[in-house]
């Protein structure tokens, strides 16, 4: 008797439930190859509870998107006004395809990610490629055609590659109002459920509580509302909720400045960026969707192992300084009084270090978050809608994610930490 329902236990969400469709989608060799890509990356060296996979993360990512949907929605939520601007694009009396593709798009939205995700992305696509562009070749592919062609309610590739990578400057979609909604559900930089389950899963495997924060009042909080300004629908959320998205973008804060950029962390990012420049062909990946499905984590920690091991071996370095935890140490940090006297203070620290004892002996690492301030409308207990920046104080206060790091190879640290402390006023 075939089980049209199925059940996966999850630590965050307790059952994760699908429907013989999507089953065959995670048993489909491209989903399951990311039970062996790391959410976190290297992060399980600093953090050793960091070690879940992309595979989870993607199936939390597609119950929550469904509990988003269903709330936002629902009749009871549904202004006549929203519904009027909606009906142009979509029967809001017949989702159900619609309620398909979001779960198909959520499930399938990290499908391209590179070996240890993030870490290894950035230099190690072709010029035009990164995850998501793989994520679309990868739905649109001649190896996951049966599936879309054999599912019991019919829905359309096209369709879900809109919603799982959103807007790309390679061949950008055109989105209806209807369909932008639908995929700021997923990728949304306030309200989207990736956000929200990566912070809830990696606080709990991390074991911070930075991350946590009510994502069940902000769910059944969140609302299509017309934008203040330009009117066309948008995700927002009733006042009611409002804390609640304070918190969720706060947490992200917490996470992005107290875990993801914990310095350890980022400089294992580097060597390991370093090292897979040395190994594969032409430093790159390929593009191809059937050799993206060979490598995964396994084939590059076992190479590392390797190279670690054998001084011939291409990458040699870079592989000991992460096997044998000899990694580069944090030298220099920007802060306020140095900012004050030059905005690129990294940059000037790691060039006068590089002049005088060698460029091979630092990394510098530069971010600066690029997130505008959250602005999304905010439903009022009289019935008014206004811009969350003109309700919230907090949201005009949370302060943007930004670190400027020097590390040094640790045989020339002191060294190094003598000499700038007697130099630094010259270049600064």
């Amino acid at each position: 008797m075939i089980k049209y329902s199925h059940e996966i236990r999850d630590p965050i969400h307790v059952f994760v439930r699908l429907s013989e469709d999507e089953r065959k989608v995670v048993n489909s060799p491209y989903f399951q190859r990311l039970r062996n890509i790391h959410q976190l990356a290297l992060t399980y060296l600093v953090y050793p509870g960091a070690s879940h996979k992309r595979f989870e993360h993607s199936l939390g990512v597609m119950e929550l998107a469904s509990r988003v949907f269903d709330i936002v929605t629902h009749q009871n939520n549904l202004s006549e006004q929203t519904k009027k601007d909606l009906n142009e694009f979509v029967d809001l009396n017949d989702l159900t395809a619609w309620r398909k593709v979001l779960r198909m798009a959520s499930l399938l939205h990290d499908v391209g990610h590179l070996p240890f995700s993030h870490a290894a992305e950035k230099d190690l696509f072709p010029e035009g490629w990164d995850h998501e562009r793989m994520t679309r070749e990868i739905i649109q592919s001649d190896e996951m055609k049966p599936i879309w062609d054999n599912l019991k309610t019919k829905i359309w590739p096209e369709d879900i590659v809109k919603l799982a990578v959103g807007k790309q400057k390679a061949k950008p979609p055109v989105f209806n109002s209807w369909e932008l909604i639908l995929s700021k559900i997923i990728t949304g930089n306030v309200f989207g459920v990736d956000r929200i389950d990566y912070l809830l899963r990696d606080s709990y495997h991390t074991g911070v509580a930075y991350g946590r924060f009510d994502h069940y009042r902000l769910i059944d909080t969140l609302r299509i509302l017309p934008d203040p300004i330009s009117s066309e629908p948008k995700l927002g959320i009733e006042v009611g909720g409002l804390h609640t998205a304070e918190a969720l973008l706060l947490a992200r804060y917490f996470m992005y400045t107290q875990v993801y950029f914990h310095p350890v962390r980022r400089i294992y990012d580097r060597h390991l960026m370093d090292f897979l420049k040395d190994w594969l062909d032409k430093s790159q990946f390929s593009t191809m969707v059937s050799e993206h499905l060979k490598i995964t984590d396994n084939e590059v920690s076992a190479a590392l192992l390797v190279a670690a091991e054998n001084d011939k071996e291409l990458g040699h370095s870079h592989a000991d300084y992460i096997i044998n935890r000899k990694h580069f140490k944090l030298l220099y940090e920007s802060n306020t009084k140095d900012s004050a006297l030059n905005s690129e203070t990294g940059e000037s620290v790691y060039k006068a270090l590089s002049d005088k004892f060698g460029k091979n002996n630092y990394r510098h690492d530069r971010y600066r978050q690029q997130d505008s301030l959250p602005n999304f409308p905010v439903l009022l207990r009289n019935g008014d809608v206004v811009s969350s920046l003109d309700k919230s104080e907090v949201l005009n206060s949370i302060p943007v994610v930004s670190v400027d790091y020097v590390f040094c190879k640790r045989e020339k640290f002191e060294q190094s930490k003598k000499w700038l402390e007697h130099n630094r006023d010259q270049f600064l």
